[in-house]
């Protein structure tokens, strides 16, 4: 039988949680996908589980998150000159949060 069947969570320490988010990634893609389903995407450690991004997620914006789903993204090859280079590989992930619920990113700002 597998474990994952009876409920059994895994506690989290929350100085991890607070370092598994690295930024939200805010782009027109980004502004598509969070209308048409409800998503958020975030650029994530590259070593963050998808429990681990749940967890944060749900720490850090007090939401109720359905699902995760990650991608990782490669670095692009870039040149200066003849001088060639790679930009770092990240990790995204794609967070669907359940109905009625939304994330603010504005939440902090004040005027």
């Amino acid at each position: 039988m597998n474990v994952r069947s009876f409920g059994a969570r895994k506690s989290f320490s929350s100085e991890r949680l607070m370092q598994v988010l690295i930024a939200p990634q805010v782009s027109e893609k980004s502004t598509f996908v969070g209308e048409k389903s409800n998503q958020f995407i975030f650029r994530v450690l590259p070593d963050a589980t998808k429990p681990e991004i749940k967890a944060a997620v749900e720490l850090m914006f007090k939401v109720n998150v359905a699902s995760v789903q990650t991608s990782n993204v490669k670095g692009k090859q870039k040149r200066f000159g003849r001088f060639a280079g790679r930009r770092r590989h990240w990790k995204k992930a794609f967070v669907s949060v359940k109905p009625g619920q939304e994330i603010n990113f504005a939440a902090g700002e004040t005027k």
